[in-house]
């Protein structure tokens, strides 16, 4: 097979989703090309939890187990700390233009798995990376049963904070909510919270108080300073779709990209799975569980078959 042979596959992006797309895809016999630009938004997290067999592994090592795995299908090709910088539909397939800052090589795919996750804002709060991953997170299911019964805080500016707030309280007793200037929580909700034993702090977040990424309390404009021993932040995520050229793929009101069961997007040949895709950010082990589904998928149209379920 030469290399002006169209892949099966492409597959952007190489976390849990992309990496469980190409094992099954490799599995099935199917030729894939799996770019990776190696930027994973939980490069900052020590351990990830909740992934069968896996349960503490760090995501970096959970990464390399999956690539050696793959190693083991010869369909199946692996481009690390590069990038697809555009991608455009052509009449039959799509052709995607590689690289890490220029273009320097250009493929051919009969289809095309979006798997590239999404980028984060944290609230602008000062040394906050210098926390978050040890012990300020993101995901409670991944991360809150370490910091079962302790002091925490929940940091953040978006609408949904109080609803965040109410699912933490199921782990600890003792939680304050941090809104840092903003209006993010009613006093409607405020005050439904502080019958859960839930305080809320509106001032802004003026520093973090800790060592060594152990955060030890939280100090708001003022002087006010609440002890802590861990806690959650809020992030913003956001899609990067500024590669796709042509095509517009629907996303819903948060950006994420909208697909049906088996992961099609409104674009034929065009497939999404993991955080890219509709509801958003998931754990680790259901964003590969989506990227499976999608392979199964692709490998269905792919041999022109459909089953009911």
């Amino acid at each position: 097979m030469d290399d002006s042979t169209p892949y099966d596959a492409l597959i952007v992006g190489g976390g849990p989703a992309g990496l469980s797309a190409a094992l099954n895809l490799g599995r099935s016999l199917l030729r894939v090309l799996l770019v990776d630009a190696d930027r994973p938004r939980n490069a900052a997290t020590m351990n990830s939890h909740g992934f069968l067999t896996r349960d503490g592994v760090p995501p970096h090592e959970l990464r390399r187990l999956a690539r050696a795995e793959l190693d083991a299908y010869p369909e199946v090709e692996v481009r690390s700390r590069v990038r697809v910088l555009s991608l455009r539909r052509e009449q039959h397939g799509f052709v995607a233009a590689l690289g890490r800052r220029e273009p320097t090589e250009t493929v051919t795919a009969r289809r095309v798995l979006l798997a590239t996750g999404l980028r984060e804002t944290l609230p602008d709060v000062p040394n906050l990376r210098g926390f978050y991953g040890m012990s300020l997170f993101s995901c409670t299911a991944c991360d809150a049963w370490e910091l079962q019964g302790r002091r925490l805080a929940l940091i953040g500016e978006t609408p949904d904070l109080a609803d965040r707030a109410r699912l933490i309280s199921h782990w600890t007793p003792s939680l304050t909510v941090f809104t840092n200037g903003s209006d993010a929580v009613t006093t409607a909700e405020e005050a439904e919270l502080l019958t859960r034993g839930v305080s809320v702090r509106r001032e802004p977040v003026v520093e973090l108080v800790g060592d060594r990424g152990a955060i030890e309390a939280v100090r708001v404009e003022g002087g006010g300073e609440t002890p802590i021993d861990g806690g959650f932040v809020r992030p913003e995520w956001h899609s990067d779709l500024s590669f796709l050229h042509g095509m517009a793929p629907t996303v819903d009101e948060h950006g994420h990209v909208v697909v049906d069961r088996g992961g099609r997007t409104g674009v034929a040949g065009l497939y999404a799975a993991g955080d890219a895709a509709v509801p958003g950010p998931q754990q680790l082990i259901v964003a590969a569980g989506a990227g499976a589904q999608a392979a199964r998928t692709i490998v269905r149209d792919a041999v022109g078959v459909e089953f009911a379920h």
